[in-house]
């Protein structure tokens, strides 16, 4: 029960890291907020939630939208009272170079992995510093860090992420409030499927350049939701400005 009485909101809670996260947020004993698009699929994780005796609600929101995220941050306030835990989870991503990238394409990754996290922090902020403590976990990726092949627009919005964070971390450390990014490696969620269409091969090709990494496979969300705890939990009590990196050694070859 390490997030007893807190309460967390989490975009992109729909599916993948996101579901995982709010699932074992909850085991924890968080209450928990989901966003997302998808209010069916949103609908049908927080009922499981209540069904195993915890409390969450859904709130449809599209993070490119402000009066969408403020409407989600009043909405987690106006049910629980509190907000002790964001976890900037929805994102997207098209697997095309410079010269493939559209416009609208650039601009769509970058409002929703970038602008999007910027946002929902904004409204977030104001009720963690009026009650004085608060923790914003920022979901970047290993190409965060460093460059990856066909992703120009989401190695550009997910680097912005990281210093998105870092910036947070030394404005908001004082008022009693820690920002960290989580950077994930391939994990296997629905994204993964889709950069394999995106580059034209096929699932078994795809999955076996996993073999060449370090620890010779992909991850899954359940874990990388428990690197997600450790930093909403008291245990990275002495963590800001961090960029926690889960990705069974990809970065490290």
């Amino acid at each position: 029960m390490r997030l007893n009485h807190k309460v967390a909101l989490l975009t992109g809670g729909t599916s993948g890291i996101g579901e995982a996260t709010a699932l074992l947020f909850a085991h924890e004993g968080a209450r928990v907020a989901i966003t997302g698009r998808n209010a069916e699929r949103g609908e049908k994780i927080t009922e499981k939630i209540k069904r195993s005796g915890g409390r969450s609600i859904f709130i449809k929101t599209d993070v490119r939208h402000a009066m969408d995220c403020k409407a989600a941050v009043d909405s987690t306030l106006g049910e629980f009272g509190r907000l002790d835990i964001l976890f900037n989870n929805a994102g997207l991503f098209y697997a095309h170079d410079a010269l493939e990238c559209s416009e609208d394409e650039w601009d769509l990754q970058i409002d929703v992995n970038l602008k999007g996290t910027f946002l929902m922090s904004k409204y977030a902020l104001p009720a963690m510093i009026a009650q004085g403590s608060g923790v914003i976990i920022n979901n970047s990726s290993g190409w965060g860090l460093v460059g990856g092949d066909k992703a120009v627009a989401y190695c550009a919005s997910k680097g912005g992420v990281v210093l998105l964070t870092k910036a947070m971390a030394v404005d908001h450390g004082r008022q009693g409030i820690r920002v960290n990014c989580i950077c994930p490696g391939d994990v296997d969620t629905p994204m993964l499927p889709e950069d394999a269409k995106f580059r034209g091969l096929k699932w078994d090709d795809y999955i076996a350049g996993a073999a060449n990494r370090p620890m010779g496979r992909v991850g899954t969300a359940e874990e990388i939701a428990k690197a997600v705890l450790f930093l909403a939990s008291d245990d990275s009590s002495f963590m800001t400005g961090a960029a926690l990196v889960v990705d069974g050694g990809g970065t490290a070859d």
